[in-house]
């Protein structure tokens, strides 16, 4: 048997993956990364992007918001600040909140309101683009 990594991904919500996969993609600050097995043991900041699961039975696409990734002699773990499947995504839900939010970042009245939506447009934004 081919050596494999040993892949954790955890959000505050659940653990999205856990288990041995060929390979994982990620979207390091710094640049995306691949980690294989027996990588050199590294921690970083995760930017939003698509995390990519290489599994003998395909590739399995993940949308975090950010996070922290850490490798060790024991494999890869991910803690997410926030984490979906691609292939959950329901397009015609996030384009109407997409819709909402930036009416709500663009509402001159609540200054603490419009900063949220914004942080939250960006976001959005970033996923909906992960799909195209």
């Amino acid at each position: 048997m081919a050596d494999m990594l040993h892949f954790s991904l955890v959000s505050p919500e659940r653990e999205l993956f856990s288990g041995d996969v060929k390979q994982v993609d990620a979207p390091g600050v710094e640049g995306e990364f691949g980690v294989l097995p027996k990588h050199a043991p590294f921690m970083t900041v995760l930017k939003p992007g698509v995390v990519r699961i290489h599994e003998d039975s395909g590739v399995t696409p993940v949308f975090v918001r950010g996070g922290f990734a850490d490798v060790t002699p024991a494999g890869l773990t991910i803690l997410a600040e926030e984490a979906v499947r691609l292939a959950d995504i329901d397009v015609a839900s996030l384009d109407s909140e997409l819709a909402k939010v930036r009416s709500d970042a663009a509402d001159p009245g609540d200054e603490t309101r419009r900063k949220r939506a914004s942080e939250r447009l960006a976001y959005l934004e970033a996923l909906r683009a992960a799909l195209n």
